[in-house]
């Protein structure tokens, strides 16, 4: 089976383009799909989140260390530095891909940087691939 270059998916952040490479690997039943090409339907789980960690988490390799573990998963985003000292990671894909890589941050040897996460549900955003250090 062919999949279409572009795919529009819904789910937990509205409307996001992804390639039909990465929506190939959450086709199985969790991914909520308009193909333009062909108007046909496949239903999933997406969502995005912004998660701040604060503590010990800037200078200390902290945003290099979640590009490693975002390897591991199928997921998309950014780790920044904030100036108020804590570090910002945005994750989008698969609920249950985005949820396993939070659990694996913090149960990761940066479990020990980490004083508080404050994570919030939010609009995915279009176009976003890869995970990258800001």
């Amino acid at each position: 089976m062919t999949f279409p270059r572009m795919w529009k998916c819904w789910g937990g952040g509205g409307g996001v383009f992804l390639e039909s490479g990465w929506v190939v690997g959450l086709i199985l039943g969790r991914v909520g799909v308009e193909d333009f090409g062909r108007r046909r339907q496949i239903r999933c789980v997406m969502m995005a989140k912004k998660i701040a960690y604060r503590g010990k988490v800037q200078g200390v390799g902290f945003r290099y260390s979640v590009r490693q573990i975002a390897e591991g998963f199928t997921v998309s985003g950014h780790a920044a530095n904030l100036p108020d000292g804590r570090v910002e990671v945005f994750l989008q894909g698969d609920r249950d891909e985005v949820e396993a890589m939070e659990k694996e941050i913090g149960e990761s040897h940066l479990a020990s940087f980490i004083r508080e996460v404050v994570g919030e549900e939010v609009d995915a955003i279009a176009g976003t691939k890869g995970f990258q250090i800001q």
